[in-house]
């Protein structure tokens, strides 16, 4: 046991290490203004030449710290969290070998090569989900895997179609009408990974992992990985006229979906995923509005905050034998005093209170979007979405605050410990400057957004609607179900499952493929190929053979009738005669 959790507090410290010289090495390269672009060519195929690329720019340095720093706080906590496992060891290598798949993603300017990290990804993310061998986790496990699938066929794809280009790197990309089916693909595999719509059943599926993987995969590893390609390869997708139009679309259903399901859910950990599928939206529709650089801050800032609020989740979930319920975890901030204050830090840069993190790069998000020219629909649905956020993360600080206290574990709630909170303080310190310090070190000097009045006070606006809406929220679950208080049991379920994505892409499938097979199993392989193969080829020999013996009987019957005649004829005559 003691082993273990020297393995995992080793790789922590050294991933603080690895932040502290990735940290320096970014600011290096930023003041200066210099990129280091590192090739070595491994063969030649005809006329294509097969490289292993490294890039050290500001957007993988940038990017390579955060997901460090984030992976070295979660090895911290699950020091604690998975301390009675025994394959604590284990479970520490894979969180490692995850970080490793994630650093090929972001180092590498190479479609083939990336392939190893986006590939290392999903296989990693498939053990660390099935973790806990039981069915949920096996279920949620090969439902993330599949769907995973989906985005590596489209990879190998693209890969197989820019063959002709003599290279892979995304670097030398020049754009062609050939070309215009790799951006689908592209697009498709980023979907896929970011779980946007319709392949947004996986994300809430995966939260049958341990919560420290929840707090490294849905904050700024796996599902990112969807969102970083598109980033890099922005130059060259945007040029095709319905990416963005496309990208608009699918991220305002994304959006709006999630924000209404997180709205209605009672899983703790389910409430988180479901708000990162919300703001993965929100990243997707910067890019569709054209702004790449604002979609890669919300990008940094979502990932510390989100990482911190799964990060506290954990220490309530450890708290209470594993109970997950949100109106079951209230009352606790006497004896969890800083972790109850982290949370509250984590959704108010969440709903982009000013001067935290996430305001610096949501403001300028929403704010930009009105520049775009898009229509009125796409606009009202991204800033409903957003007063969306705003409502379930009031609902999740209410119950937080003011919910009813689960005394099954009240023996089970201790103080807080240095491991515990130690990950917390320096999320948290992200989540408060990491905003402006991205803000001044990156964007400094870039533009000026400038809006009337009323545009300028607009998102506040929405941010007092998405508070009402939560409080709406509250108060109706306070009195009724929220079962019975959705117009009907049906649109309850229509919403917590995500417009019934989830049944679509996980029963519903099994079951429509399951009845097809039955029909096809009694009307082709127990019907006609009966008829007319082995059993229907013997029905007929045997019909024939005793339509053949019927004919041989008359022919008996015949002629001992004949023999018989020919006697009784015979014997008359003689007697008469």
């Amino acid at each position: 046991m003691w082993w273990s959790r020297y393995v995992s507090g080793n790789l922590s410290v050294l991933l603080f290490g690895v932040f502290l010289f990735l940290f320096w090495f970014f600011l290096s390269l930023v003041s200066k203004g210099v990129v280091v672009y590192m090739s070595w060519e491994l063969f030649n195929v005809g006329v294509g030449v097969m490289e292993f690329n490294l890039v050290f720019d500001w957007v993988s340095l940038s990017f390579g710290c955060v997901v460090v720093l984030i992976s070295a706080c979660v090895l911290m906590f699950a020091c604690e969290y998975m301390v009675e496992d025994i394959f604590l060891s284990r479970f520490s290598w894979l969180v490692f070998l995850f970080v490793l798949s994630m650093n090929f993603v972001i180092f590498i300017p190479n479609l083939v090569s990336i392939l190893l990290g986006w590939d290392g990804l999903g296989l990693v993310s498939f053990l660390l989900v099935i973790y806990y061998q039981n069915y949920k986790s096996l279920a949620g496990g090969m439902i993330t895997v599949l769907m995973n699938r989906i985005g590596d066929v489209a990879i190998l794809l693209s890969i197989g179609l820019v063959c002709k280009e003599g290279t892979w790197g995304f670097f030398y990309f020049s754009f062609s009408d050939d070309l215009k089916l790799v951006c689908l693909f592209l697009l498709v595999a980023g979907m896929t990974k970011s779980a946007q719509v319709p392949f947004s059943s996986w994300l809430p599926a995966a939260m049958a992992a341990p919560t420290p993987v929840s707090a490294l995969v849905h904050s700024s590893t796996l599902v990112t990985a969807g969102v970083f390609p598109l980033i890099r390869f922005y130059s060259f997708l945007s040029q095709v006229w319905w990416f963005q139009v496309a990208l608009l679309i699918i991220a305002s259903m994304t959006m709006l979906m999630a924000g209404i399901a997180a709205n209605v859910e009672t899983d703790l950990k389910k409430i988180i995923a479901l708000s990162t599928l919300s703001q993965l939206g929100v990243m997707m529709g910067s890019l569709g509005i054209g702004a790449w650089e604002l979609a890669l801050f919300h990008l940094y800032t979502h990932a510390l905050f989100k990482a911190l609020l799964f990060l506290c989740a954990g220490v309530f979930i450890h708290r209470s034998q594993h109970g997950q319920d949100l109106r079951m975890s209230g009352m606790v901030w006497n004896r969890l005093p800083v972790i109850v204050s982290c949370i509250h830090v984590s959704n108010l840069s969440l709903c982009g209170a000013p001067f935290l993190a996430g305001f610096y790069s949501k403001d300028l998000i929403l704010e930009s979007s009105f520049y775009g020219g898009f229509s009125f629909l796409i606009l009202f649905m991204f800033f409903f979405a957003t007063g969306l956020t705003v409502s379930y993360s009031f609902r999740f600080s209410y119950f937080v605050l003011w919910g009813s206290y689960n005394f099954y574990s009240m023996s089970n709630w201790k103080d807080e410990l240095v491991v515990e909170v130690f990950p917390a303080l320096v999320l948290v310190f992200g989540a408060v400057v990491g905003g402006s310090f991205f803000s001044w070190v990156l964007f400094y000097g870039e533009g000026v957004v400038f809006l009337s009045f009323l545009d300028k006070i607009f998102t506040l606006m929405v941010v007092m609607v998405g508070v009402l809406v939560g409080w709406f929220v509250v108060g109706m679950s306070s009195f009724v179900s929220l079962k019975d208080s959705f117009f009907g049991s049906k649109t309850y379920f229509g919403f917590i499952y995500m417009w019934f994505l989830t049944y679509l892409s996980g029963q519903g499938v099994i079951k429509s493929t399951i009845r097809s097979g039955s029909s096809m199993l009694y009307q082709v392989d127990r019907g006609w190929l009966e008829v007319l193969g082995g059993e229907g080829s013997l029905m007929f020999v045997k019909d024939m053979v005793v339509r053949a013996q019927g004919y041989n009987y008359n022919s008996v019957l015949v002629y001992l009738s004949l023999m018989i005649f020919v006697v009784g004829v015979s014997g008359i005559l003689l007697i008469v005669f």
